[in-house]
């Protein structure tokens, strides 16, 4: 990055990094005591301020910036805007209750949910989607999806249930070797006490409800609310009565998917097609 580059040509990481130099020199630190006191390298802090590390700077370096400078939250504050950024503009409010959920009802019907995707599925998705994108911007995108994962390292983490179509295991994605890796994935995240996984199998013909992905968002202390996507965004409800009409279908489609064990048995072998 030029330092004669004006603001308005720089990118989102380019700004972040020239902020830091711009307070790190106002603090007459060097890279090198920013990097002690962050507990990252010399080279990490480098990338930072040249705008060239990818996907982005961590959570764990904005707040070291914060501590080191005596800026309260400001980097914080400017990474979370940075990764909203990420996700278009009308996903960020489910996010925001995404991360607040004590339970999730998710119904997949060709991809994978975000929630359990890999960083190459991932990846493959949004290639496909935006092909255009700067190889950047599709990084970007990608690190942020994993980064919802987070969740479930919480003291108390969702418990998050998922019914996926058969569809959903053997629509390729990427590659057969990508496939291959998330189903894997989803065997070993169906281990957790914490999710629960079933398919539709493609025997069972039309499904039992709605043939649209659905997101059901439970909370201790607030009424559910329902999240539908559409090829022009995504659309949230709080109506009582759309919830539970969204949870009734729910329960038809949990009731007419496999069982969790004939479901991993399901993925078992839909894997080993992938690794043939």
């Amino acid at each position: 990055m030029d330092e004669t580059t004006p603001p308005e040509h720089l990118n989102p990481l380019q700004r972040f990094g020239r902020d830091v130099r711009e307070v790190r020199l106002a603090r007459k630190l060097t890279q090198k005591h920013l990097a002690n006191s962050t507990g990252y390298s010399d080279g990490y802090v480098s990338k930072v301020e040249s705008g060239t590390l990818l996907p982005r700077p961590s959570k764990k370096f904005a707040k070291g910036c914060d501590v080191a400078f005596g800026t309260g939250k400001l980097f914080m504050g400017m990474l979370e805007r940075i990764e909203e950024g990420d996700h278009p503009s009308w996903f960020v409010p489910y996010l925001n209750l995404e991360k607040k959920a004590t339970r999730i009802l998710d119904y997949s019907a060709i991809l994978v949910m975000g929630l359990l995707q890999t960083e190459d599925y991932a990846r493959a998705v949004f290639l496909s989607h935006h092909s255009q994108e700067a190889s950047e911007a599709i990084e970007g995108k990608t690190a942020a999806r994993v980064r919802r994962r987070e969740i479930f390292e919480r003291e108390k983490p969702p418990l998050l249930w998922s019914i996926m179509h058969e569809s959903c295991l053997r629509t390729v994605m990427g590659s057969a070797e990508v496939m291959a890796g998330q189903l894997a994935y989803l065997l070993e995240a169906a281990a957790s006490p914490h999710i629960t996984l079933q398919v539709m199998p493609f025997a069972a013909g039309a499904p039992a409800a709605s043939t649209r992905p659905f997101t059901v968002l439970r909370f201790d202390d607030s009424p559910a609310v329902l999240y539908t996507e559409t090829r022009v965004g995504g659309r949230m409800y709080d109506s009582a009565q759309t919830v539970e009409a969204a949870i009734d279908d729910y329960d038809l489609l949990r009731a007419h998917a496999l069982s969790p064990d004939a479901s991993l048995d399901l993925i078992k072998t839909v894997l080993k097609e992938f690794q043939a």
